[in-house]
């Protein structure tokens, strides 16, 4: 997982920045005008995700290490990979970036209080001492930093910023079709021990996640553009932050399986997700 947790962030930072040329002061005031499209989007990933995962661990009657796994992914917060796939599906990435902003806040109370009540459930112990603190901070040096430093270049060269947006765009999407296929090849020898163990779990959230926020937010929100935001941002965690999480939680490796499923999963059925939205357009 190296790649995973340490070339990726860095990767992932670089095209947080690029959304941030894209983004003005404008894009998030129209996020307070319509405080109701957050509201759906955060009860989606704090409430409903968590209890929509844990149902998944009930019906499939998963093994402890999976099920706990599985439970840190869905404490997770949206990662900067449902950011990237909104701007992709010509969705609202402000609403999107402010989401996973705040959920990652949050997450200093949200994840532990999962993955501890969960854990506890399930008949598993936590075997490490942790500091959610210390993982928010590093979330805002990945997520909300590059795209604040990403709306002053903006800012202090509009001009040129405009005029290289299409440029912008095509290298963002070059950046993270690297980290995808980078993260193909450095787990390739793990793909099928993933997926054998863990890959009919993590696809059953990812896509029951996509689909139940989309549908329902559609009677929610203001429009399509936080339509897609909400399901992209839902459906999407963070896996670097929830392989992170589960290092630091677990001394067994087999804790780490759902995360590495999850981590590749979201790539295929998110630009799957995209294709069909764009195609129903």
């Amino acid at each position: 997982m190296q790649i995973v947790t340490t070339i990726a962030p860095i990767i992932l930072a670089l095209i947080m920045f690029a959304l941030g040329l894209g983004l003005s002061i404008d894009d998030f005031k129209r996020v307070l005008k319509f405080p109701k499209d957050f509201l759906v989007g955060i009860t989606f990933q704090i409430v409903i995700l968590p209890i929509v995962a844990f149902i998944i661990v009930m019906i499939l009657d998963l093994s402890l290490p999976i099920s706990i796994g599985l439970m840190i992914i869905a404490a997770a917060p949206g990662g900067v990979t449902s950011n990237a796939l909104t701007k992709f599906a010509n969705g609202d990435v402000a609403l999107s970036v402010s989401l996973t902003a705040v959920t990652s806040l949050i997450s200093i109370v949200s994840v532990p209080f999962i993955v501890v009540k969960s854990s506890n459930f399930l008949g598993s112990s936590i075997t490490q001492e942790f500091s959610m603190v210390g993982i928010a901070l590093k979330m805002a040096l990945v997520v909300t930093i590059p795209v604040i430093l990403g709306m002053i270049v903006r800012v202090l060269a509009k001009n040129l910023i405009t005029s290289k947006i299409n440029l912008i765009n095509k290298t963002t999407g070059f950046l993270f079709i690297l980290v995808f296929l980078a993260i193909l090849i450095e787990e390739n020898e793990n793909i099928l021990i993933y997926f054998k163990q863990a890959g009919l779990s993590v696809l059953i959230l990812n896509i029951t996640m996509m689909c139940l926020s989309y549908f329902v937010s559609k009677k929610l929100v203001s429009g399509i553009a936080q339509q897609k935001c909400i399901s992209l941002e839902c459906g999407l965690q963070n896996g670097t932050l929830a392989i992170f999480v589960t290092t630091m939680l677990f001394d067994d490796v087999a804790f780490l399986v759902p995360s590495g499923a999850y981590a590749i999963t979201m790539y295929i059925t998110g630009f799957i997700f995209i294709y069909i939205l764009k195609k129903s357009n």
